[in-house]
């Protein structure tokens, strides 16, 4: 697989736990709606839509909101059938909830060929990490890692917070967080690949299928866009030379640029972005208005 220069820094979006439940600020079949038109607005094509394939009973309109994200040209992926925790959970028992996610994808697209490990955990060691990634392979399943992580599933938690209590939620202010906290994120393991790697490359978002993204997805490619990101299909960035080397470290959670930025040696203080600090986004959130201060009068 052969590198070539872009002129463009390239990114792909994808979207964890899908299908989710109804929200505070849409339901299910809204917020899969929405989505899809925000994407086909701005052109997005073949953005990945990560299966969590328990929630397809579990949910209303689950079956068909996953019919729907495919039939839009996105990819659908497995993300095991309960979300386990590989850290946490022996090698055998782990595949067998992966395997159980693959057969009911079947049903949607049978050809099913990434898979994402829940909370980006490959393992708490080495012989554990090593043997379900060779029966990953075995099964025809590539590590659909990520290249920035961030912690957007906590701002639609303070999001469900404000909205839970009745505070009001100004969107424009809402908007602007959402967007600015997430293009901080791209900037920043942008830099680090180009710091650990020498190089920019085709990057992978990590994103959740929730309110907040079908809000504001649209701005967050807009603004890419104006700062030179082009968005590209998912398959294209698996493509990336980084797709097919394997950094020597345990240090996963962060995605695949902060595994090779640790197993050359980087601090694991340099690899995480200051938003994937929950106080940190609170007082954000609760500056900028979107939650009200502990002291405020609605508190009190």
């Amino acid at each position: 697989m052969s590198q070539s220069p872009s002129p463009q820094r390239q990114i792909a979006l994808s979207f964890d736990d899908a299908p989710r439940g109804d929200g505070e600020l849409l339901d299910g079949r809204t917020r899969t709606a929405m989505l899809i038109d925000a994407l086909d607005r701005t052109g997005v094509e073949g953005a990945g839509f990560f299966v969590l394939t328990e929630n397809i009973a579990k949910f209303d309109g689950g079956s068909d909101r996953i019919a729907a994200y495919h039939a839009a040209g996105h990819v659908i992926a497995n993300h095991t059938h309960t979300h386990p925790s590989l850290n946490k959970t022996d090698v055998d028992r782990f595949l067998a909830d992966v395997d159980q996610a693959t057969e009911l994808l079947s049903g949607f697209d049978e050809s099913i060929e990434f898979f994402r490990f829940p909370f980006l955990r490959e393992g708490d060691t080495t012989e554990k990490h090593r043997a379900v990634r060779e029966e990953l392979a075995e099964r025809g399943l590539r590590n659909a890692y990520v290249t920035v992580d961030n912690y957007d599933w906590y701002l639609q938690a303070l999001v469900d917070e404000a909205a839970k209590s009745g505070h009001p939620l100004d969107h424009t202010v809402l908007g602007h967080l959402y967007v600015q906290t997430l293009v901080e994120a791209i900037e920043f393991y942008d830099a680090l690949a180009n710091r650990a790697l020498g190089r920019s490359p085709r990057h992978v978002l990590l994103l959740h299928e929730n309110d907040l993204a079908a809000l504001f997805v649209d701005d967050l490619v807009l603004r890419l866009r104006e700062l030179g990101w082009s968005i590209i299909p998912l398959n294209d960035a698996y493509e990336d030379d980084i797709a097919e080397q394997q950094p020597d470290t345990l240090f996963h959670n962060q995605g695949r640029v902060a595994a090779m930025a640790h197993a050359a040696g980087l601090d694991p203080k340099e690899l995480v972005h200051v938003a994937e600090d929950e106080i940190y986004l609170r007082d954000m959130f609760e500056d900028e208005g979107i939650l009200p201060k502990p002291d405020s009068p609605a508190n009190e």
